[in-house]
């Protein structure tokens, strides 16, 4: 059973307008919500970037049934784990049942403000790993310490714990990444279908595991309008590799940004008016294995793009129920 999310974009958009897409995308029968979790946005204009448990506190207070996850945390650098473990603990106990801890290792735009070394991509996902433990072991209640090789917890106890904890899904793009989430998470969370990564999680202990893979595309009125819209919003799209992890400042992406034209977009990803061209990607994801697709729509056209897709688009996918 396929579930199909929203992605609500904290670069782009502030809380205001991240609560009221939460419920637009609730009553137009999205699965469920995936908000990320940054400090900076990817480029200046872009423009936003606020706190992802105020947000999602204001959320748990206008929806119902609407599943809801981070894409992604970051519980390594910028935010202790021990700290995580209490903010996702309220934030279960608001939403009983409906929420799930997206992890992942971070970028160095949004970790490095504190002036901390940026760690290689090895030794960032050995620090998550353990980051897991740690939250986990805080949330089996009571006072706890942890004497890890990376964090160090003492006397610390999370008095307010839901009645079920959350499950913890861990973010991948490579082979190290997608058998440490294989190994200590409940889940997997890929970008862009990569199903490569998912046969490795599978292959290494996750099989059988929820794997989600977030997708990126862009809908207007018109192919051209859509394409208009990633250029202006997230022309990032077009850029290869994985350069982005290790990129410290907006300045520096609006540099690499400069290179990009408007005719490589559509290459890169779907900008189309057709509702077909956006059920084909969804398929693409879901022959590729992955059990739940959260889509990203690439502009500041929210409200339309959902409205789109309720009559368009997920009728072709509805589900009938929910499930975690």
């Amino acid at each position: 059973m396929v579930e199909i999310g929203f992605k609500l974009a904290s670069e782009v958009f502030g809380p205001h307008e991240l609560i009221s897409y939460a419920k637009h995308a609730e009553d137009a029968g999205f699965d469920f919500a995936s908000i990320s979790d940054h400090y900076h946005p990817w480029l200046s204009q872009q423009g936003n970037s606020p706190f992802v448990w105020s947000t999602l506190g204001a959320i748990s207070q206008v929806t119902e049934d609407l599943n809801l996850m981070t894409g992604v945390t970051c519980p390594t650098i910028r935010q202790h784990p021990a700290l995580v473990a209490q903010a996702v603990a309220t934030v279960a106990t608001l939403i009983p049942g409906r929420f799930i801890l997206g992890v992942g290792s971070g970028e160095n735009l949004n970790e490095h403000i504190y002036g901390d070394h940026w760690p290689s991509a090895p030794i960032r996902i050995e620090m998550l790993a353990e980051a897991v433990d740690v939250i986990r072991t805080l949330w089996q209640g009571g006072m706890q310490d942890y004497d890890g090789y990376y964090y160090h917890v003492e006397n610390a106890q999370i008095y307010t714990l839901p009645e079920e904890l959350p499950p913890i899904y861990m973010a991948a793009d490579g082979p190290i990444a997608a058998t440490t989430a294989a190994n200590n998470g409940d889940g997997l969370i890929v970008s862009g279908g990569k199903k490569e990564i998912l046969d490795i999680f599978n292959k290494t202990g996750g099989k059988g595991k929820p794997s989600y893979s977030e997708t990126s595309l862009s809908w207007a009125e018109t192919d051209e309008k859509a394409v208009d819209l990633v250029y202006r919003w997230w022309p990032l799209m077009a850029i290869k590799g994985n350069i982005s992890w290790d990129i410290p400042t907006q300045t520096h992406f609006e540099e690499l940004v400069k290179n990009v034209k408007k005719e490589d977009i559509p290459e890169k990803i779907p900008c189309s008016s057709d509702p077909q061209v956006h059920m084909d990607k969804i398929k693409s994801n879901i022959d590729a294995g992955f059990d739940r697709i959260c889509i990203q729509q690439i502009g500041n056209n929210q409200h339309e793009f959902i409205d789109f897709y309720k009559e368009e688009v997920l009728p072709e996918f509805q589900s009938g129920q929910k499930r975690l």
